[in-house]
């Protein structure tokens, strides 16, 4: 089984960003960081059969593979990714890659989280997008896990994607993983547990 996470941020701006207030001078860039950590992470290694693809409205789009990723070399905490990828953005954004820095084998992608959402449609994963008001996951759960691949869909609060026409035109089932708020890594981190026990 192969698992994917999508997550969209309209915020990230990295024009004023300094690493004594990551969350104010980034955009929030450390959530995202937060969630590629729970993602690709697992105990001492990395999940290999899980990415996480990150789209930045004012950055472009970015696919974390463990496959492509050295887990030596790669930054394990919040605070030392973000640095590192504040500095790989902002050299992709010149077109140039930085002389050394562990997130360079990084791919990048032209497509827009729509387009991506329509490719994995087209090669059969089970798709789902997760909401506060979404249905149950542990009700669903077991029809879920008999899904070969699996992409979920991750949202902020700060973005309109996940209620715009061209995502609900698409009638990919939302799921919710309780009524409590979760923060975005936990989520993932729970999803991970539940969905790769198989």
């Amino acid at each position: 089984m192969n698992l994917i996470f999508f997550i969209k941020s309209p915020t990230v701006n990295l024009d004023n960003y300094t690493i004594k207030d990551i969350p104010g001078s980034s955009g929030r860039l450390d959530v995202i960081s937060r969630c590629i950590l729970a993602a690709i992470l697992s105990g001492g290694d990395f999940e290999m059969k899980v990415q996480m693809w990150v789209f930045l409205d004012n950055y472009g789009s970015f696919i974390f593979n463990p496959e492509l990723l050295d887990y030596r070399n790669f930054p394990k905490t919040e605070l030392i990714l973000t640095d590192h990828l504040v500095n790989f953005l902002l050299k992709s954004n010149l077109g140039e890659k930085p002389n050394y820095n562990p997130l360079n084998s990084i791919k990048t992608s032209n497509l827009s989280i729509l387009e991506a959402i329509k490719k994995f449609q087209k090669i059969n994963y089970g798709i789902f997008i997760l909401k506060e008001d979404g249905n149950d996951f542990f009700k669903l759960k077991s029809r879920i896990q008999e899904k070969c691949d699996i992409l979920f869909i991750i949202g902020s609060q700060e973005d309109e994607f996940l209620n715009s026409k061209e995502l609900v035109a698409l009638k990919i089932p939302s799921i919710s993983i309780g009524n409590q708020s979760y923060l975005a890594s936990s989520v993932i981190r729970l999803l991970k547990l539940h969905i790769l026990v198989l």
